[in-house]
């Protein structure tokens, strides 16, 4: 079975609190927080899609669109 891949990463900064907790859970550090202490993707390229920011974050600001197989064909 094929890696997915990432479609697009939304982080809705209007619910984001700055907590920090997405960056700490990323193994690839492609979240960071910003001068605004809210995150952001600064390496989407190098995202895995483990989810586990989305998994994490306590007020569910964070959702990971994975690339389907069949768009690719």
């Amino acid at each position: 079975m094929a890696r997915s891949k990432l479609k697009a990463m939304h982080i809705n900064r209007e619910w984001c609190k700055g907590c920090g907790i997405c960056a700490a859970f990323c193994p690839t550090q492609v979240i960071e927080m910003d001068v605004q202490d809210k995150a952001v993707a600064a390496r989407p390229a190098d995202c895995t899609v483990c989810c586990m920011c989305e998994l994490r974050c306590p007020d569910l600001a964070i959702a990971i669109e994975k690339e389907d197989q069949d768009e690719k064909a």
